[in-house]
């Protein structure tokens, strides 16, 4: 598997990358599969079904909505969030949908939209099968797709490979932390001047890097407006923002405190995950339940480290790309396969290991830093109240976030020696993943989800 740092690091819309982006992503892969095979005209109907994980929180993460605008070929890098709202208002009281925006077709009862609460499909949670039919009911296409965490899709039982990327090998590819240490001993290179040369087998310098910031300045406007948005969040939690209030207080105050960073670093979080919550644009990082992190971290470097410029921004999502890649790869990035420890725990080593970056560190110490990052986060669960990325979400994102910082002071105040490696604890997360319970893996049936009244 090959993966850049534009596939672990994704422009789309809230609330889920697995639940969200990767339905709608499929739906419109299933429907442009028809139109390149002659079949989008014969086609009368379209029959979705939701499985597992998506079934069980689909409507929570908006499932059924991303499926519909998916259908009418929405794409989560380009939809306007806004849109979607009228979108499947209109769907819903016309009876009728334009798949691909071109071959419009009706139903007279509710649309064979079915979340199959009791099935689950046999790859992974996230399944999802989708039939399109013909005169007189006729069969033309029926295709599994499973959504695999951060936005990435695979149809039936192809390799995760078919879902990345096929063409021209990278100078340096690493599959395991103890590989990318070496390869930057063997070739004198820092961690992101390796990740720079893979990323320029497939672009060139200027595009790279224009890609790079592009993605800090999503991440920077999510904050932006996260921090003007006021009022409930979408669902039956009526949850109120909090970024807003925090960030006010925090403007409007004549006196510095000393903990006053971390609340920094906490509206920075909520700001992005409350945004996401909202099904607003963020940045899948690695996915969105986990989007907060990465961005208050950075936000954290920008603000209040001496010296910070857009080249430590650029070393920053470099290196915490190449330690996304390497949870991508040898465990997942899924919080329906790991529980949460695969989305916040995965962020949260992520952004220790760009930070360290960021400031110049050590390989040594970024790959400590990272190893702490997780560490610290082994058997988080994903138990979100009512389905939605909402509680505990949001606030683990910001305690997420101020780990991070610390996991990158603490590695920082080292010589990159310790006892438990970056391989080592990324191979126990994905043990503890697959020894978890179901009911404590984004399925709402256990933990916080069933402890806590939805109303």
């Amino acid at each position: 598997m090959t993966l850049s740092v534009f596939d672990i690091f994704k422009v789309g819309i809230g609330p889920s990358s697995s639940h969200t982006m990767g339905p709608m992503r499929a739906a419109r892969e299933f429907v442009l599969g028809l139109k390149r095979d002659g079949l989008l005209a014969q086609t009368q109907e379209i029959a979705v079904r939701l499985y597992g994980s998506l079934a069980l929180t689909g409507i929570g993460h908006g499932t059924d909505r991303a499926v519909l605008a998916g259908l009418e070929g929405a794409q989560p890098e380009t939809v306007d969030p806004d849109s979607i709202g009228a979108t499947v208002e209109r769907i819903r009281t016309t009876r009728r949908i334009r798949l691909l925006g071109e071959h419009e077709i009706g139903f007279d009862e509710p649309m064979q939209l079915l979340f199959m609460l009791h099935e689950r499909l046999p790859r992974h949670s996230n399944g999802m099968r989708l039939t399109a039919l013909g005169e007189g009911g006729k069969r033309l296409r029926e295709e599994d797709y499973y959504s695999i965490g951060g936005g990435f899709v695979v149809r039936g039982d192809e390799p995760e490979a078919a879902e990345t990327r096929a063409h021209q090998a990278p100078p340096y590819p690493f599959s395991s932390g103890e590989e990318l240490l070496q390869l930057c001993r063997e070739h004198g290179l820092e961690i992101y001047e390796l990740m720079l040369a893979n990323e320029y087998t497939w672009a060139k310098e200027p595009e790279v890097r224009t890609r790079l910031l592009h993605l800090w300045q999503v991440m920077q406007g999510c904050v932006e407006r996260g921090f003007r948005q006021t009022g409930l969040l979408p669902g039956v939690l009526k949850v109120r923002r909090r970024a807003p209030r925090l960030y006010r207080m925090l403007t409007e105050s004549g006196s510095v405190k000393p903990l006053d960073v971390m609340d920094w670093v906490n509206a920075y979080a909520l700001a992005v995950n409350e945004e996401n919550a909202a099904g607003g644009r963020v940045v899948t990082a690695p996915t969105n339940g986990a989007a907060g992190i990465v961005p208050a971290v950075l936000h954290y470097y920008r603000r209040f480290e001496e010296g910070a410029n857009e080249e430590g921004v650029i070393r920053f999502l470099l290196v915490a790309a190449a330690m996304g890649m390497l949870y991508k790869k040898n465990a997942s990035i899924s919080g329906a396969e790991m529980g949460c420890q695969g989305e916040v725990g995965v962020a949260c080593s992520m952004a220790a290991a760009g930070l360290v970056a960021a400031l110049q560190g050590t390989s040594e110490q970024i790959e400590n830093a990272a190893e702490i990052g997780m560490e610290h986060n082994l058997g988080l669960t994903c138990d979100p109240v009512a389905g939605l990325v909402q509680i505990p979400c949001i606030e683990r994102n910001a305690m997420g976030a101020v780990k991070a910082i610390n996991a990158a002071r603490l590695a920082m105040r080292g010589d990159g020696t310790h006892k438990v490696s970056l391989d080592q604890v990324i191979a126990t997360m994905r043990q503890t993943g697959l020894d978890m319970s179901t009911i404590y893996k984004e399925t709402s049936q256990g933990g916080l989800a069933v402890n806590v009244p939805e109303c």
